[in-house]
């Protein structure tokens, strides 16, 4: 009698052992200098703007200051390069800026073709018209035959013509090299139009003699993820840029904020929380830099709510919601990987 095969059921173990990041050319590079080189819009109030103090302020200038506070711990070593929207990735192409932080459109063509990487998004946006109040225009169907003001170097030029030949329209663009120039065009009476992205336009209307002239029309004619962005020679740079905006995203969440981080670091159980603050784990070594490196973003410049709040939100000139810029768990999109 043929006897019943015997099987053996082996276990396997898999073992998890902490990587430990080496730092990477671009951070060394920065050690050695003592600063992040960030390169900036050249004056959009609420991104990137100097204040009436002469210093440079806004949301993504909050964001370069993160991530020196991350790499450096202390927000204020990092210098600002004012760039126009066609120099501004020549400028990370050729290593003049260690970062790019100014309100650039995350899309195919500059993620796979032009050697640089975006690391996430810090504004949710999308391109919209600023008109002439004495147009009567309500909507942006009543376009047809419209000049439009456009700044070079952007996605809007491509955003235009897609809107306006899919609803059959016609338009003449009048395209201008800078932000300013671009205003200064559409204030004067050049185009009856100002095309960009609506965060801009809210920006561009406030810097107008008479704000109450023109209104930013409701309708959005395209995505425009804007985030900070680097090359793609240097993973552990990227991966530290990343996870600078993911930690203000994940300390909004968890309500750790600039006020009360010192509290937290002391007195808080929560597991997550004292990760993302260093008390546990070794989430700053995997990433070749202190484990303070999210407590020096969030007690120097703060979590993503604050960010937004003082530059483009409530407590800004600009007065925008949230919206799709808030919290995946608040009704909007906003979203970080865990800490962990």
């Amino acid at each position: 009698m043929k006897k019943t095969p015997l099987f053996t059921i082996f276990t396997t173990v898999t073992f998890f052992t902490t990587v430990t990041a080496h730092a990477g050319p671009i951070l060394d590079a920065i050690k050695k200098k003592d600063f992040v080189q960030c390169g900036v819009n050249d004056g959009l109030p609420g991104f990137s703007s100097p204040n009436d103090k002469g210093q440079w302020a806004g949301l993504d200038i909050d964001t370069c200051r993160a991530v020196a506070a991350a790499t450096l711990g202390d927000a204020n070593k990092v210098k600002f390069t004012p760039l126009t929207a066609k120099e501004r990735l020549t400028a990370l192409q050729t290593g003049e800026i260690d970062l790019l932080s100014r309100n650039t459109t995350w899309t195919l063509t500059r993620d796979v073709s032009l050697g640089i990487r975006f690391t996430g998004v810090n504004y949710y946006d999308g391109q919209g018209f600023l008109v002439n109040q004495k147009l009567g225009v309500k909507s942006a169907k009543e376009l047809n035959g419209a000049t439009i003001c456009i700044n070079a170097g952007t996605t809007t030029e491509l955003n235009v013509a897609d809107y306006f030949r899919e609803q059959g329209m016609k338009y003449t663009p009048i395209v201008f090299a800078t932000n300013d120039q671009t205003l200064k065009g559409f204030e004067t009476g050049r185009c009856d139009v100002l095309a960009s992205d609506q965060s801009q336009l809210h920006a561009q209307r406030i810097q107008m003699a008479d704000p109450n002239s023109a209104v930013v029309l409701s309708e959005v004619i395209s995505k425009e993820p804007l985030g900070p962005a680097v090359r793609q020679d240097d993973n552990e740079w990227f991966n530290i840029v990343k996870w600078t905006l993911f930690a203000m995203i994940n300390a909004e969440e968890l309500g750790v904020t600039s006020q009360n981080v010192e509290e937290m670091k002391k007195t808080s159980s929560h597991p997550v929380i004292r990760r993302l603050l260093g008390l546990e784990g070794e989430m700053g070594k995997a990433l070749g830099l202190s484990n303070e490196w999210a407590y020096n973003i969030i007690k120097q410049v703060g979590n993503y709510a604050e960010m937004f709040d003082r530059n483009v939100g409530t407590s800004s000139p600009l007065k925008i919601q949230r919206g799709v810029n808030a919290l995946w768990n608040k009704g909007g999109i906003l979203y970080a990987p865990p800490i962990r």
